[in-house]
């Protein structure tokens, strides 16, 4: 007789049931009675079937039965147990474990006390029936099979396309240790024998609200480089504040018609929610105007006094006749000498770029009243920038290479430099500041761009009583510094002069990280004009933050001016954070959960062909990662942060992640699933800097802590490993918006 087996295919059944069926016909083949001829049907698109020229079976048990050809048992208990045991499982019931257990107890206490041949067909079905309940039971009990039913076991496996495991999840955390970041505790020190970077932002002017170049120039920057370093367990600390004295602070209070410190709080407050908005985590942010600022600050004063640095004096100044106020620098305006641009400040034009005197303008006006300001004389302290100007250049040589400033930086710094040093006035004729120590001079304040520079020491003071373990360390301690090139002489010319000239040992700038400007689609943007996007700005698009760091890191101006475009920014959003790093993940996470109810697989590499030129690629991405991050040049860091998740997505093409790898090639699928999570893992370590919230969100999925980033690729979540539901990272923007936000952001601050 000639018949025609086909293996179940599952068409929608519990595994369980799927491979009961298969074993039952792999044991019929094996054990087959004389006479018949069965021919397998490769085809496994339908349910298990035999079929002979006049008749079609679809009962598993009565296929083995027909194979076998025994009808005999039928009368007895063990044939009841045979129809029963596996009812839940062909009818999809969540069963009791207990009863389960109850189950195969039954038939290894009460049938199946041996396999020893001739094994009926009713036997058989009984043997499966608890094989298929608990396989650890019956081979504890039959450690070594029968050759017949080995074979037909390995036959079964073979045949059953795999259905969704349904492993319980229990959340736990099965993850490597020594590849995560570590805390930092609660008060953050350097460690000698280990790297300890400090990190400061250019302390932005507390009197208006952040544009987006601002933010990208300086907080954003340092920012990204802070979360950097702590990811690869350096000890970082990261502090900045606001910038509260000046001309500028109390020309605005009288306004608004508040006391200097009443606006210096209320600005304080709008800056840090900005920036906490933003998800800069600085360790602290402070303001200037404190108890210890006056503290350290006239300490420098007076050690640069006792060491011969300061001089008196006389100079001009431009008085207001009008408010009755020395003006400062800035509140001066009018045409540039150099390039003629017609709003030029008295300190600098921001058309050319070129440093001023206010004495230098043409047709100076004061910004206030428009009043022409009138010259007075004054006697003042100046800082002797001339005899500090050998050990400044020498100094400058040096670092500037040993800390790999950005070019700008040193352009600007040699610009200065090939000039020549001059004494500057370090004080000024204003009530709010911090007074000069000195009884001759009570009634002036020290200039605030000598004394700003000295707000990191105090903010940092302010932060620890140890400050000094950070800022007089220069043998542990490297400071990194970010700002927009505006701010570059300040920080490589005065401040490192105030700190050689005291004598102490002083940590000094190791790297100096400046921008160029963020252009506002074609025009500018302006804190005094209010033209472009600013920080609340932002916020009230109703975009998240992680979507306006990653756009604002991607045109960073890092040697050339740069463009915020709307047109650009949404396609980035879509194009790119959607379409590839979102898509990445949220492919992989809710087929993790989907196929093995959020549990990590027993995985291993070596069923994945080309497992090793994948590793390769990746470690090659993490240390050109690095290679990278480590002189922050973040655009291109970022750049290759997205060619992982890129990679990501071509290793689950490239191995074709489907049900299909699922259902037929579990082993391959399985560590397909647990090099994916860790690919994702990684992933989630290398944007973090940038996208902080995202990353936050990778790791709640994959319910993991953060991971290090390092320069290897490693399989840090191991086997048994539970993770959480897929959440959205990204939404696309409708293309719609962009003439809205042109319109409502398009020449002034809302």
């Amino acid at each position: 007789m000639s018949l025609t087996i086909s293996f179940d295919n599952g068409n929608g059944s519990l595994e369980g049931a799927t491979f009961a069926n298969n074993f039952k016909i792999a044991l019929g083949l094996e054990y087959v009675a004389k006479g018949i001829k069965a021919t397998v049907n490769e085809d496994k698109t339908g349910p298990a079937l035999i079929q002979g020229e006049s008749f079609r079976l679809f009962d598993a048990n009565a296929i083995l039965r027909y194979l076998v050809n025994d009808f005999t048992h039928q009368e007895d208990d063990e044939y009841e147990y045979s129809l029963s045991s596996l009812e839940h499982l062909l009818h999809q019931k969540q069963v009791p474990k207990e009863h389960i257990n109850e189950c195969v107890e039954k038939a290894l206490n009460n049938y199946l006390t041996s396999l020893e041949e001739p094994i009926s067909a009713t036997r058989l079905i009984s043997f499966v029936n608890a094989y298929s309940l608990n396989p650890d039971v019956v081979n504890s009990k039959f450690p070594q099979l029968p050759q017949r039913i080995s074979k037909a076991l390995a036959s079964a496996e073979k045949n059953t396309p795999r259905t969704a495991h349904r492993v319980e999840r229990t959340g736990v955390q099965n993850v490597v240790e020594g590849f995560l970041v570590k805390d930092q505790g609660k008060e953050i020190l350097p460690h000698k024998g280990e790297r300890n970077i400090i990190i400061t932002s250019a302390l932005p002017y507390v009197n208006n609200v952040p544009h987006l170049g601002n933010i990208v120039g300086s907080v954003l920057s340092a920012d990204i480089f802070a979360r950097y370093c702590k990811s690869r367990n350096y000890n970082t600390l990261f502090i900045c504040g606001t910038d509260e004295y000046g001309t500028a602070t109390e020309t605005k209070a009288l306004e608004e018609k508040v006391t200097p410190l009443e606006l210096c709080t209320k600005y304080h407050k709008i800056h840090k929610e900005v920036y906490d908005w933003f998800q800069v985590n600085f360790d602290y942010f402070g303001r200037t105007t404190t108890p210890l600022q006056t503290e350290i600050a006239q300490d420098i004063f007076n050690k640069l006094n006792d060491n011969g640095y300061l001089e008196e004096q006389t100079m001009k100044q431009l008085y207001c006749p009008v408010h009755n106020s020395y003006l400062a620098d800035r509140f001066v305006e009018g045409e540039c000498p150099k390039c003629h641009y017609e709003d030029a400040r008295g300190d600098q034009c921001d058309k050319c770029g070129g440093l001023l005197d206010p004495f230098e303008l043409i047709n100076p006006r004061c910004k206030l009243d428009n009043a022409e300001p009138e010259m007075k004389y004054s006697e003042h302290i100046f800082l002797a920038l001339n005899k500090l100007e050998q050990k400044v250049a020498d100094w400058v040589g040096k670092k500037s290479e040993e800390g790999f400033w950005s070019k700008n930086s040193k352009t600007i710094t040699q610009s200065w430099l090939k000039d020549g040093l001059r004494p500057r006035c370090i004080t000024r004729d204003l009530i709010w500041g911090t007074p000069v120590p000195l009884e001759k001079y009570k009634d002036k304040v020290l200039y605030v761009w000598f004394d700003a520079t000295i707000g990191y020491l105090s903010i940092t003071a302010n932060y620890t009583k140890q400050w000094e373990k950070w800022w007089k360390n220069p043998e542990d301690v490297n400071l990194y510094q970010f700002m927009g090139k505006d701010n570059v002489p300040f920080h490589t010319v005065i401040f490192p002069a105030s700190q050689i000239g005291t004598g102490d040992n002083w940590t000094m700038l190791h790297h100096l990280n400046t921008t160029e400007y963020l252009q506002y689609e074609d025009g500018k943007f302006s804190k005094s004009r209010n033209i472009g996007v600013f920080g609340n700005n932002a916020k009230d698009s109703g975009v998240p933050p992680s979507v306006w760091r990653y756009y604002l890191a991607s045109v960073r101006p890092e040697s050339s001016d740069s463009h915020f475009s709307w047109d650009d920014f949404v396609t980035k959003n879509n194009s790119e954070l959607l379409a590839n790093l979102g898509n990445f993940v949220n492919r992989l996470i809710k087929f993790v959960n989907t196929k093995y109810n959020g549990v990590v697989p027993d995985y291993s590499v070596k069923n994945l062909p080309g497992f090793d030129s994948l590793d390769l690629d990746i470690s090659q991405i993490l240390t050109n990662y690095i290679a990278e991050m480590e002189p922050a040049h973040q655009r291109r860091g970022l750049e290759i942060a997205m060619s992982l998740s890129a990679r990501g997505n071509q290793f689950l093409q490239e191995n074709r992640l489907d049900n299909n790898l699922f259902s037929n090639f579990p082993s391959k699928s399985d560590a397909v699933v647990g090099v994916g999570l860790n690919i994702v893992y990684a992933v989630a370590s290398v944007i973090g800097p940038f996208l902080p919230e995202t990353a936050e969100k990778i790791y709640r999925m994959l319910n993991a802590p953060p991971l290090k980033i390092d320069d290897k690729f490693h399989l840090a979540i191991l086997k048994g490993h539970n993770i959480n539901p897929a959440e959205y990272l990204f939404q696309r923007i409708d293309e719609k918006q962009v003439d809205t936000w042109r319109k409502q952001y398009g020449g002034s601050q809302q």
